[in-house]
């Protein structure tokens, strides 16, 4: 089904939908934003309260993962598709200063918003980069922890996504991730639709079937939590979520 989709079309849409998360954090969206939401998910506010304001209202992310994750102290860590860097820049508090933060992100306004709260608020242990969570600019075992929020679900080829985690964390590495899946698999009408793939429905995988992509790169599922407390806004996708079980879970995977 996923060969079907128009990948230009569909980056399109994509960077489109992100650009006006980054420059009208305050308009009209089919899914929740904003420190209300992270707050919900599970982000403590005393994190929050030492992030720029400007990374938060933007955070678009389905889901808190952090608390899954070891002892940070000092580690490398890749966020994929950072947006406006709210979780790299929640990540580099928990690195602290000998950690490195990358975050990686094909959308420019994105990437711009992000180096300039970077800059001003001076988290210098973080860097963005331009690049494609499919095919990251980076060495083999670069990193201790890869991270990804909401966003794995709108890669056309997330086999391929699991295959470049697994490529890019040393042994003993972990990933930790928020991201929508389904219930069930979802029809062609959905599933091809660039517009649903965009909205992070349309590219929904089944669970057992994202599951088996992870496990197929190399990777272990070593813990999983489904966040009720995420829920989409509009109509069309709250009638996706109760027909075909859509919904956001955590989890996180090892490196062997």
């Amino acid at each position: 089904m996923s060969a079907q989709v128009n990948r230009a079309e569909l980056e399109g849409k994509v960077k489109a939908m992100y650009r006006d998360v980054a420059e009208n954090p305050h308009g009209e969206f089919h899914f929740e934003m904003g420190r209300t939401l992270a707050e919900r998910l599970g982000y403590r506010p005393a994190d929050l309260d030492r992030i720029p304001a400007e990374a938060i209202d933007s955070f678009a992310g389905v889901g808190y993962y952090f608390h899954l994750l070891g002892d940070m102290e000092g580690a490398r860590v890749l966020d994929l598709g950072s947006g406006s860097g709210m979780d790299t820049f929640i990540a580099s508090l928990l690195a602290g200063p000998k950690g490195t933060v990358i975050g990686l992100d094909m959308t420019d306004s994105q990437r711009a918003k992000a180096e300039a709260l970077r800059q001003r608020d001076g988290f210098n242990n973080v860097t963005y980069v331009r690049g494609y969570i499919d095919a990251a600019p980076f060495e083999d075992g670069s990193f201790d922890v890869v991270i990804s929020n909401g966003v794995i679900n709108l890669a056309v080829d997330k086999p391929q996504v699991f295959r470049e985690i697994a490529r890019l964390l040393r042994p003993g590495g972990q990933l930790a991730l928020a991201d929508i899946v389904t219930d069930v698999e979802l029809p062609e009408t959905i599933s091809c639709n660039t517009t649903l793939w965009a909205a992070c429905i349309g590219g929904a995988w089944q669970l057992g079937r994202y599951e088996g992509a992870i496990g197929s790169a190399g990777l272990r599922v070593t813990a999983e939590q489904v966040n009720d407390q995420y829920r989409f806004l509009s109509d069309n996708a709250q009638g996706a979520t109760k027909k075909f079980g859509v919904k956001s879970i955590s989890l996180r995977a090892d490196k062997p």
